[in-house]
């Protein structure tokens, strides 16, 4: 390290809990993170050898350290979630999601009104929320308006203005909405009682509403009043409706968060799960945009405490697929069978839908930007030194060793080329040998790529498993290419994945991106292949079949086939439109031979 002040700030840091925030030579703020030890993390960016390149690039720019020192890791978290925040650092992780969600307000009135907001007044109002979609706000709203008879006017309905007959009665108390509060017609104390049923509801939990509607009917049924006792039962009919539309699990678990994350060398998608009385009352997933190759753990933790602080959650465990630290007061729990790891497989189910819809969205609307993420994440899966912005791959096509040709398929940045794809006649190989065949065109492609001075991929596929391999191997060597250009073969059984001087295949997941783009391109290899092989076998039927006419040479049988291009054709045709071709002595014998057959 070649800044002395870098140096007097490492040696005098302290081995505490805390967070650190980088700054470069303009006092601009680079990063902020946290640590259980101050002086062992920060001095860890200076010690080891970074394989990111945005890590050392961020490590160059620092030029001064400030710290925070807390209490716990929790405040540690909480602290760096504000900070980043606040100040947006250009390497810390960024947060896809900044818009506003809308609550659900019980005001802090004498007769409280329900209603939908965006901004929250600390005035001792109770919020509930925040939801993630408007429509779930309309419906609990709509189920609570067909519950309960709530005011919806904006009068202030204090004793004395009642008792002056200040107010009347609306249309809403005549439809039966409303009870009539401002005309002192419903008391204090009942009205209070539907809004604690509501707060209830809104919670989650249905089981006290449902009992106390069930305990009326049976009231009303007793007194002989039906009527009211069928107005209670459509009540209950639709509270229950509404319940079994909310995902009921395990009633044992309840007061439960459950994040799952899916990640690929850019982004992370983060789904968080609020289970309450048995249901899932919310589902949110966020999106982080990776700056430092975050591990999946941190961003984790940093997910879990954002979320659970927008969401306001008081929920002490955590069900989550990774070891985190949320600090003392959360339990974190990491399923392995049973319910609970159904509802965590529930989670990643919804993590990875979010994660192939934005996808989808982004291969539309930027397609750059889904191309060089595609590229990044096969330079990893295919432990690669570079991205493979081109790739080529190569099939034989014979049947029996009879007209064996063979395909070079291209595709730039993950998509075909089709101007640049080319096919081979095998020429130097006798029978069916596609070892030898696979020498043959791997030698020929490159030479000639390099003879005419053209760009030379960054990965080759081979269609077959270690033996075409090396064949295909043999030519690189013998081009000098052996280290220059990254060679991979494809089985196709298992769809394993073979590499030079190693024994052992490597098996990607069967939806990966970087599976499917080799499958792509080795069925389009296939394809291409079979293709020119059928037109060259087709060809060779028709030309043996007119070759077993007396008479008939070579240079006849072009003549024909360019005029009538097909053998049915020309067998369909009068003696007056072959004769015009090639004479009327070598017409009469061809439609001699026709009838003959």
């Amino acid at each position: 390290m070649s800044n002395p002040s870098l140096e007097l700030q490492l040696k005098t840091l302290p081995n505490q809990p805390g967070v650190y925030q980088y700054y470069d030579k303009n006092g601009k703020i680079l990063y902020v993170g946290k640590a259980k030890n101050l002086k062992k993390r920060v001095s860890s960016y200076f010690t080891k050898q970074h394989d990111s390149g945005r890590t050392r690039v961020l490590v160059k720019k620092i030029s001064e350290i400030r710290h925070i020192i807390v209490n716990s890791e929790t405040d540690a978290l909480l602290l760096e979630n504000n900070l980043i925040k606040k100040h947006q650092p250009r390497y810390n992780v960024m947060l896809k999601d900044d818009k506003s969600y809308p609550w659900i307000c019980v005001k802090n009135e004498r007769f409280p009104r329900v209603f939908s907001t965006r901004n929250v007044i600390r005035d001792g109002s109770d919020y509930f929320g925040p939801y993630t979609s408007m429509k779930t706000v309309r419906t609990l709203l709509g189920l609570i308006k067909g519950l309960y008879h709530i005011r919806t006017c904006n009068y202030n309905l204090s004793e004395e203005k009642i008792e002056a007959g200040k107010y009347k009665v609306c249309l809403e108390y005549h439809l039966g909405n409303c009870k009539g509060p401002c005309e002192g017609l419903e008391s204090e104390a009942s009205y209070h009682g539907n809004v604690h049923a509501i707060k209830e509801i809104l919670k989650g939990n249905f089981k006290d509403s449902l009992n106390a509607f069930k305990e009326q009917m049976k009231d009303y049924a007793e007194q002989m009043q039906f009527e009211d006792a069928q107005r209670v039962k459509e009540k209950i009919d639709i509270l229950s409706n509404y319940q079994a539309k909310s995902t009921v699990v395990n009633p044992s678990i309840s007061n439960v968060d459950v994040f799952s994350i899916v990640s690929d060398e850019s982004y992370a998608y983060i789904n968080f799960l609020q289970l309450s009385y048995g249901s899932i009352i919310r589902s949110h997933t966020l999106e982080f945009k990776k700056k430092l190759d975050e591990t999946d753990e941190e961003l984790l933790e940093l997910a879990a405490t954002e979320i659970r602080h927008r969401f306001h959650s008081q929920s002490k465990e955590v069900y989550v697929p990774l070891e985190i630290d949320l600090g003392e007061a959360v339990k974190v729990t990491v399923p392995k069978l049973g319910d609970k790891r159904k509802i965590l497989d529930l989670s990643l189910r919804n993590a990875k839908f979010h994660r192939l819809e934005q996808l989808k969205q982004v291969k539309i609307t930027d397609p750059d930007r889904h191309t060089d993420r595609l590229m990044a994440q096969m330079k990893v899966d295919l432990r690669l030194n570079k991205e493979p912005r081109h790739i080529e791959c190569f099939d034989n096509s014979n049947i029996q060793g009879s007209n064996p040709v063979a395909a070079c398929v291209v595709f730039k940045n993950g998509r075909p080329s089709k101007k640049e794809y080319r096919h081979f006649n095998i020429k130097t190989v006798d029978g069916p040998n596609d070892f030898a065949s696979m020498e043959e065109v791997v030698f020929r492609r490159y030479r000639r790529l390099m003879d005419e001075d053209e760009s030379l991929p960054e990965l080759i596929i081979i269609d077959g498993g270690k033996g075409q391999l090396s064949s295909a191997l043999k030519s690189l060597d013998r081009l000098g290419l052996r280290k220059k250009i990254a060679i991979i073969g494809i089985a196709k059984r298992l769809e394993e994945l073979f590499y030079p001087d190693d024994p052992i295949p490597l098996y990607l997941d069967k939806k990966s991106e970087t599976l499917k783009v080799i499958q792509q391109l080795r069925n389009e290899a296939h394809r291409f292949g079979i293709k020119h092989h059928r037109n060259k076998r087709s060809k060779s039927a028709i030309q043996n079949e007119l070759e077993n006419i007396p008479g008939v040479g070579e240079k006849t049988i072009v003549q024909l086939m360019k005029k009538f291009k097909s053998v049915k054709r020309l067998s369909n045709a009068s003696l007056e439109e072959i004769s015009s071709e090639i004479g009327v002595s070598r017409a009469e014998k061809i439609l001699a031979y026709f009838k003959g057959k």
